[in-house]
């Protein structure tokens, strides 16, 4: 099928198995993870497989974030798969948000019995062991032994791992029964500190979905009812896709001395006194990877902002004749090899197939900048550069938009721009999602246009004045399957919004606005 897909395309036809954005956009977000070969579901129900192309993605995130943590003072650890059910009913709050969506493991042994396999009944384990949805209560009862003295203080700790919550309804990177993370986990002596914690690493997050992921995201704090189990407080960055939904994209939370409490981890303060450590705890996941194919792919497949593209440039040799071929690969194989020497990834595409399936392939799978070269392209002493996107231009046809892709500057000239061209192509993606965001956004001010907004126009990010309780924030998402997204700092409240006001639903007074939308 998909070599009948690659052939329509290389003859100017259209796949008519990915289904467009404006058709089916969750079919079409599958369709590109399949198509890109992303991921895939595996064996397990739930779980997923990710492909050698969408782990890539996934190991440059983790580079990119792993630096900035230890440009903060973090450093990385590791901790148990496992955590004994008791750890878990520590912390009530913690235990009972986390509790539906927990795999428990019981016995350590399999028997063969009567020709089955089979769990040996003798093999039952004296405490049950919960396999991790998240690890403060495994990491605290370890700092227990770390910690005695304000002079231990602060530990900075992170951990890159997988976690486990028994979800009911999956869906490829956004919500998978198993998922890949980092898991920040921080101790400190006072709670300005503690706080001062939370608040960076969010900004860290922030700066890593604008500048790396090209994915503009509002910062704010997690209303009462979807704060983190056992937090005292929740901040979170939240970036809007192109369907108008809301995706969390990262959270960090101020614990207090909840956990630390549970796990009795004391030190002796600069007076002399015992106190109970003040925590926090901050993470992303390979949700971003689904984050990033929504905010910024389209019906021709992924796109990938530069920084974190696989491949940043494929070369795909043209030549009909033997004695053209020799001319083009070693022309190839120089050009790949100037812009290795740039720094860039580059594939060269030599498989004895048709160009246009090549092509098809390249760019469904998000290859920023793809450059032919045949012997015309020789001789000329010029290269064929062809982006992955342009910025869409009002009236613009598809195919007025394909010949804009495509230029032939001078060789020299070509591989000296391509660094730029990238540079350039990751500034436009972050300015065209601002753009996206912008278009789906609005001040409203009655639940009249509230309705309006999420039931006629598609809906977004709403920008309301909101006084109402968790059991109000829960009629409104009966009514209009919305949420408090998040309650944005000060300075991410646009001029328009920003003055009190009353609440749309109670018309009780509001000191700001906050942002209600639809969320995966």
């Amino acid at each position: 099928m998909a070599q009948q897909n690659q052939e329509k395309q290389a003859k100017g036809g259209k796949d008519e198995g990915i289904a467009t954005r404006a058709q089916d956009y969750s079919q079409w977000y599958l369709d590109i993870i399949k198509r890109a070969e992303l991921a895939e579901n595996s064996a397990v129900r739930g779980c997923m497989v990710i492909r050698p192309h969408g782990y890539t993605i996934w190991e440059k995130m983790q580079r990119e974030l792993d630096d900035r943590f230890k440009a903060t003072g973090h450093v990385n650890a590791y901790f148990p798969l496992f955590i004994p059910l008791s750890f878990l009913t520590k912390e009530e709050k913690h235990a009972s948000g986390f509790a539906k969506e927990c795999a428990v493991v019981t016995h350590h042994r399999l028997m063969s019995k009567d020709g089955e396999v089979i769990v040996d009944p003798e093999s039952k384990l004296e405490e049950p062991l919960v396999v991790r949805p998240t690890s403060e209560t495994i990491i605290w009862s370890q700092y227990k032994n770390w910690i005695q003295s304000y002079r231990d203080l602060p530990l900075l700790i992170n951990q890159w791992a997988n976690v486990c919550r028994w979800e009911m309804r999956t869906r490829l990177f956004l919500r998978t029964a198993e998922f890949l993370w980092q898991e920040g986990h921080t101790a400190h002596a006072s709670e300005a500190e503690a706080r001062e914690e939370t608040r960076r690493m969010l900004g860290v997050y922030a700066d890593f979905a604008e500048n790396v992921m090209a994915m503009p995201v509002v910062q704010g704090a997690k209303s009462p009812g979807e704060t983190f189990p056992g937090a005292v407080q929740s901040l979170c960055i939240e970036a809007m896709m192109q369907d108008g939904k809301a995706l969390q994209a990262g959270t960090s939370h101020y614990l207090g001395q909840n956990f630390a409490k549970s796990a009795d981890v004391k030190f002796l303060n600069k007076e002399g006194q015992l106190e109970y450590v003040y925590a926090t705890s901050w993470g992303v996941s390979t949700r971003l990877i689904g984050g990033l194919i929504m905010t910024h792919s389209d019906d021709n497949g992924l796109v990938c902002p530069p920084k974190l593209a696989p491949i940043h440039v494929v070369v795909v040799p043209i030549f009909r004749k033997d004695d053209e071929k020799a001319k083009v690969m070693e022309e190839s194989d120089k050009v790949a090899a100037e812009l290795r020497a740039q720094g860039l990834t580059v594939k060269i595409d030599d498989r004895d197939m048709h160009p246009g399936a090549k092509y098809y392939e390249w760019e469904m799978k998000g290859v920023p900048l793809r450059i032919e070269i045949g012997p015309k392209d020789i001789e000329k002493g010029s290269l064929c550069l062809v982006r992955r996107f342009v910025l869409e231009q009002e009236g613009e046809s598809e195919q007025d938009q394909r010949k804009r892709k495509k230029t032939f500057p001078p060789r020299a000239e070509a591989l000296a721009s391509v660094k730029k061209l990238l540079d350039e192509m990751q500034g436009q993606l972050l300015d065209r999602a601002k753009a996206m965001r912008a278009k789906r956004t609005r001040v409203i001010d009655s639940i009249a246009d509230f309705e309006k907004f999420f039931n006629d126009e598609g809906g977004g990010f709403a920008w309301v004045h909101w006084a109402g309780n968790a059991e109000q924030e829960g009629e409104l998402a009966e009514r209009f399957k919305t949420s408090v997204r998040c309650i944005p700092f000060e300075d991410q409240i646009p001029a328009e919004a920003k003055g009190e006001g009353k609440c749309i639903l109670t018309g009780q007074p509001s000191m700001h606005r906050i942002v209600m939308a639809k969320a995966y």
